[in-house]
């Protein structure tokens, strides 16, 4: 145990009542009420992204509470009922009003974690996580709340397979064929894209970051890519997890010793090399956040030497969905991520000497597990690799002044002539515009066009819906076409979206960023020698002005807010609108940057554990 007693809570009997028949009612024994509390947390939403998580809490809890007791050998702590958040399902709601819930489903997750975590005072959490964005918004709360605590994702789903042709299926095959005419078609690849239960199976977001998890050293790395009907998720992992928080608390290993500046370069260069979702640059500045940076792409890692990195030095390692065509289920087979690891570190190109939640470094993590050589197939070596460059570039310009702008390198099929891309500019005014285009007139989108998507951004939609319908019509009618249509958007993308398509344009419309003052039929160009996306016609001062005095009229003459945002009418969707950050900062809600200081003189918790102090910081262009 650490060196600082627990405080005892007062034994007042109104206070103890109820956690003396908790104890009775979960079969743990009374005289352990006032001891640090240890409990398990976990996911659930309307998807089959986490039908499984309720079996892996239970097998975790039933083991947890196995051990709980007061013998030599036992946990001697207050055991915590499990505790489940809400969350929404990104495969069904895309493409819909609904998905402007998607990223604010981070900020819910964190805050019901963070009020479970701090008011029931747990010393000790294993979390079930599943889809995309409970699993960040439960390492925020973790971090934040800075006590012993690991993670175990649920897992991915397996391949669905088409009866008829033998092509292998996920959920990106049916988006892709929304614009196909034969209904009898779409509906045969819907019922067949998604067998079973898990997690998208591809490298889209759930996997770019539980890697990513894994990684930075809150999940053993032999757990990311099981699927989730993987009998070692019941059977092994809950024995094992409940070890390692063991060791955690008896070494007061705690989740801000983990996730440090050295362990989120690590996650962020393995991203580059999964060829991972573009998402990453949204969710890994809160996890900074979270762990203590104010800002992810000044105090880690700089937008220039992310793209030094990913340009020269990382390349793509996996040949995996959506650019490729294995799933998650197949890395698991050939090695799991942690031959990834390996390869990157064998390559000097990850620091191994991080901890991680299993109390060794990451190099040690990857030779206890006998992490085996790439494969060649599947996964691929770093010095004969899958595609020569990482696979995310960030772009400045003067259409991203945030340098925010971010290209999923790795899902581009062409277009990119001299690293270039030249395109006229098709404007629609949200999503649902542009829906409606591909759906009714696809035979207006010509080659080299490119379409821009505004005020979706994370106050404007409000919420930040990602774009995976969409994209996959586009990239649907390019393939049967012989064509590149281009697509820039202040919105997102889902990690299976593929194509010359570039989200996180900011600052957003909805704030008079410059995407908001493009015409029809300028011409774009994103430049990947330059690392910049610019609109030639803005690059003079005058109609530059002139744009922006037009859209500031519009503005004032609407009360303050463009009026092609989208409606704020529920309480979520206002707190959006007035208090999202910007997708460098992470598209969270809180303007005044809370972060956690790393340096601060440590106040002690409880008398339990150290924590550090809390202090605002407000950034006035916020």
């Amino acid at each position: 145990m650490t060196n600082s007693k627990p405080v005892l809570i007062d034994r007042h009997p109104g206070r103890s009542s109820q956690t003396i028949g908790l104890a009775r009612e979960l079969g743990t024994n009374p005289d352990l009420i006032h001891e640090p509390s240890v409990g398990v947390v976990g996911t659930k939403g309307d998807s089959q992204c986490y039908l499984g998580v309720a079996a892996k809490v239970d097998a975790i809890h039933a083991t947890l509470r196995g051990r709980i007791g007061t013998g030599p050998d036992e946990l001697k702590f207050r055991l915590v009922q499990p505790e489940f958040t809400i969350a929404t399902s990104d495969g069904i709601r895309n493409g819909t009003r609904e998905m402007r819930y998607s990223l604010i489903g981070r900020e819910v997750t964190h805050d019901a974690l963070c009020e479970h975590l701090e008011a029931t005072g747990l010393a000790g959490t294993i979390a079930v996580v599943a889809c995309d964005k409970p699993p960040v918004g439960t390492l925020a709360a973790l971090l934040e709340h800075n006590l012993p605590a690991i993670i175990m994702s649920d897992g991915p789903i397996h391949p669905g397979m088409d009866p008829n042709t033998g092509e292998a299926l996920d959920i990106v095959s049916a988006y892709q064929v929304a614009g196909h005419p034969d209904a009898e078609h779409r509906h045969h690849i819907s019922c067949h894209a998604c067998p079973g239960f898990g997690s998208c199976g591809g490298m889209f977001t759930y996997n770019t970051m539980q890697t990513f998890i894994g990684v930075v050293g809150m999940q053993p790395l032999h757990m990311v890519a099981p699927a989730s009907d993987d009998p070692r998720r019941v059977n092994e992992f809950p024995a094992e997890l409940v070890d390692h928080l063991a060791r955690m608390i008896e070494t007061d290993l705690k989740p801000r010793d983990i996730v440090v500046r050295d362990s989120l370069r690590n996650a962020m260069i393995v991203a580059m090399a999964i060829g991972g979702s573009s998402n990453v640059t949204l969710h890994t500045p809160e996890i900074a956040r979270a762990a203590g940076f104010a800002d992810f792409w000044k105090d880690v890692m700089t937008p220039e030497e992310f793209n030094h990195l990913s340009q020269y030095v990382v390349p793509v390692l996996t040949n995996a969905r959506p650019y490729g065509k294995y799933s998650m289920v197949d890395i698991d087979e050939v090695g799991g991520v942690q031959v990834i690891v390996r390869e990157l570190l064998d390559a000097g190109l990850l620091n191994g000497d991080v901890l991680t939640c299993t109390g060794e470094t990451l190099a040690a993590q990857v030779d206890r597990l006998g992490a085996k050589h790439a494969d060649g197939t599947v996964i691929y070596p770093v010095e004969k690799p899958y595609k020569p460059t990482g696979g995310l570039r960030v772009l400045g310009g003067n259409l991203s002044p945030d340098f925010s702008a971010i290209l999923k390198l790795a899902g581009v099929e062409g277009g990119l002539e001299n690293n270039q891309f030249i395109g006229t500019a098709r404007v629609f005014e949200g999503e649902r515009d542009l829906l409606t285009a591909l759906d009714k007139t696809p035979e207006r989108f010509q080659n080299n066009d490119m379409i821009i998507v505004r005020y979706d951004g994370p106050s404007g939609a409000p919420g930040m819906p990602e774009m995976l319908d969409p994209t996959s019509r586009i990239t649907t009618l390019c393939r049967e076409r012989g064509i590149v249509v281009a697509l820039m958007t202040d919105a997102r993308f889902s990690g299976g979206s593929v194509g010359l398509v570039i989200g996180h344009v900011g600052p957003e419309a909805a704030l008079g960023g410059p995407i908001a003052f493009i015409e029809e039929g300028d011409e774009i160009v994103a430049d990947l020698n330059t690392n910049e996306l610019n609109c030639t016609v803005l690059k003079d001062p005058a109609i530059l002005a002139t744009r922006k005095a037009a859209w500031e009229k519009v503005v004032a003459d609407n009360g303050g807010v463009h009026p092609n945002c989208g409606v704020a009418d529920t309480r979520l969707l206002h707190r959006a609108r007035h208090t999202a950050v910007p997708a460098t900062r992470g598209g969270g809600l809180h303007p005044n940057r809370v972060v956690w200081v790393r340096d601060e003189r440590a106040a002690e918790r409880s008398g339990f554990s150290p924590k550090n102090k809390f202090r605002p910081e407000t950034d006035k262009t916020f």
